[in-house]
C-alpha cells in the first residue's frame, strides 16, 4: 500500500483519465460499489485463490468468548475488503437488475485490497480497471470487450502488445480426454497454470503427485512452448479439442483485426468463475500479463437465482503504467510565481487570479536563497514555466516568464 507524490500521482491520473474516455466512448458506464462486501459473499468460492487473499473485517463487539468457540478465522468476520471488482459487480447487479437495461456495459475503476507477499508488480492495494458486458449470450459481448480494451491500449501509446486466448471448454475437454477425475479439474488447473513459473517438467511433477496420467497433457503443453501464440491445428484438429469453443475463437480473431492474437491451450486465468472465453495481455516489456478476462456465466446466477450471460475484461493498471509516457503537453499551462518578502497577499492574489482566469493552473512559492531545489520540485511537479515577484509588480503584464528548463 503505497504513498504517490505529486509527479507519480499526475501520471496516474493521466492513464486513468484516457481508460475512462476510452472505455465511455465504446458505450460503457460507469458505476461504484463499496470497497467491503459480505464475508460470505467474498468467500463462495468464486474467487478461486483470491479468496485465500482476501482482508476480513472483524465483527463488532466480539469478546473472549467468541474467539474461544470460533472454529475458524471467517467465524470472527462478517465483512471484507473486496479482492476484486467482478463479485461486486455480481452482486450489483443482482441488486439493481431492473433499474438497468437489458445488455448492461459497466465500467469500473477502483482500489482492491489482496494480502499479497509485496514485490514488483503486486501490492496489497491496487487499481483495476475492468469493463463488463451483463446480459449478452453471443459473441458480441466478448468482441465488444477486446474491441474497446485494443482501443485503450492503443490510445495510451502502447505498442507491441498481444492478446493471448483460450477457452475453459477446451480445457475442459482436454482434462475429460485425459482421464482426470472431475473433482481433480480445479487442482489440475491450477498446476498447469503455473507453467511459465514451473515449466513443463514442473507441472508434470505435481500432476504426477496427484495420481494423474500425464501423456495426454505432456503433448499439449509440450506443443504450446514449441509454438507460442501457433494457430496451428488448421483442418486436423486433435481429438482432445473442443471444435466449437476453438471454432468461437478464430471468429473472435476475424472479429477484431486490430488485435494481435495468440492461441494458448495452456492458458488457465486462476479465477475458478470462468466458463468460456479466457484472455491475457501480454507484453514483450513485461514478464507479467497487462490485463485479461473471460466469460463468466454462472457467476450472477448464484446471487440471483437466474442464469445471467456475462463477460469482463480487466486492465492491470499498475503494471501499464511504467510502460506509459506522460505526455509534455500537460503541462504547457503551469505556472508558478516566486515572490519576494514584502509582496503583499493581496497582490498575490490578484496576480494569481487573473492567471488562473486565463486559464492557467498557478502555484505561489517564497522565493528561497537556494531556489535550485525548488525548481526541481516545480518540474517533477509538472510546472513549465516561473516568473518572480517583487516588491512593486502589481500587473500581469509585469512578469517575465522563463522555462523551467531555463531557470
Amino acid at each position: 500500500m503505497r504513498d504517490f507524490l505529486p509527479g507519480e500521482k499526475a501520471r496516474r491520473e493521466h492513464v486513468l483519465t484516457v481508460i475512462r474516455s476510452v472505455f465511455s466512448s465504446h458505450g460503457f458506464d460507469e458505476i461504484e460499489t463499496p470497497v467491503m462486501e459480505d464475508s460470505a459473499r467474498l468467500h463462495a468460492g468464486l474467487g478461486g485463490d483470491n479468496e485465500k487473499l482476501a482482508f476480513g473485517v472483524l465483527k463488532r463487539g466480539l469478546t473472549a468468548a467468541d474467539l474461544a468457540v470460533a472454529k475458524d478465522p471467517l467465524d470472527l468476520t462478517d465483512l471484507g475488503l473486496r479482492f476484486d471488482l467482478t463479485v461486486p459487480l455480481a452482486r450489483f447487479y443482482a441488486t439493481h437488475r431492473a433499474e438497468l437495461p437489458t445488455v448492461f456495459r459497466a465500467i469500473q475503476i477502483a482500489p482492491v485490497w489482496r494480502a499479497e507477499r509485496p514485490q514488483k508488480g503486486r501490492y496489497r492495494q491496487f487499481v483495476q480497471c475492468d469493463i463488463d458486458i451483463i446480459g449478452e449470450a453471443g459473441p458480441l459481448a466478448e468482441v465488444e470487450l477486446v474491441t474497446a480494451t485494443a482501443a485503450t491500449m492503443d490510445a495510451l501509446g502502447l505498442t507491441g502488445w498481444s492478446i493471448r486466448v483460450n477457452d475453459r471448454r477446451i480445457l475442459t475437454a482436454l482434462l475429460d480426454y485425459s482421464n482426470v477425475p472431475v473433482h481433480l479439474h480445479e487442482r489440475v488447473l491450477i498446476a498447469i497454470d503455473k507453467l511459465d513459473k514451473v515449466g513443463v517438467g514442473g507441472v508434470l511433477d505435481e500432476l504426477a503427485e496427484l495420481g494423474i496420467e500425464t501423456e495426454g497433457i505432456a503433448v499439449v503443453l509440450r506443443d504450446s512452448g514449441d509454438n507460442p501464440g501457433g494457430w496451428y491445428f488448421g483442418d486436423d484438429t486433435p481429438d482432445w479439442l473442443d471444435a466449437r469453443a476453438y471454432d468461437s475463437l478464430l471468429r473472435l480473431r476475424e472479429a477484431v483485426p486490430s488485435a494481435r492474437f495468440e492461441f494458448d491451450p495452456t492458458l488457465v486465468r486462476g479465477m475458478g468463475y470462468y466458463t468460456g472465453t479466457i484472455f491475457e495481455i501480454a507484453h514483450p516489456a513485461s514478464s507479467s500479463s497487462l490485463g485479461g478476462g473471460g466469460r463468466y456465466d454462472g457467476m450472477i446466477g448464484r446471487f440471483l437465482g437466474a442464469d445471467v450471460p456475462a463477460a469482463g475484461f480487466s486492465i492491470g493498471f499498475e503494471r501499464i503504467l511504467d510502460l506509459v509516457e506522460l505526455p509534455a503537453e500537460g503541462t504547457a499551462d503551469a505556472v508558478a510565481l516566486l515572490y519576494d518578502a514584502g509582496v503583499e497577499p493581496g497582490v498575490l492574489m490578484e496576480l494569481k487570479a487573473a492567471l488562473v482566469d486565463g486559464g492557467r493552473r498557478v502555484r505561489l512559492e517564497r522565493a528561497p536563497r537556494n531556489v535550485k531545489p525548488l525548481l526541481e520540485q516545480l518540474a517533477a511537479s509538472g510546472f513549465s514555466r516561473v516568473a518572480t515577484v517583487s516588491v512593486g509588480i502589481t500587473d500581469v503584464a509585469q512578469l517575465q516568464f522563463r522555462a523551467l528548463r531555463e531557470a
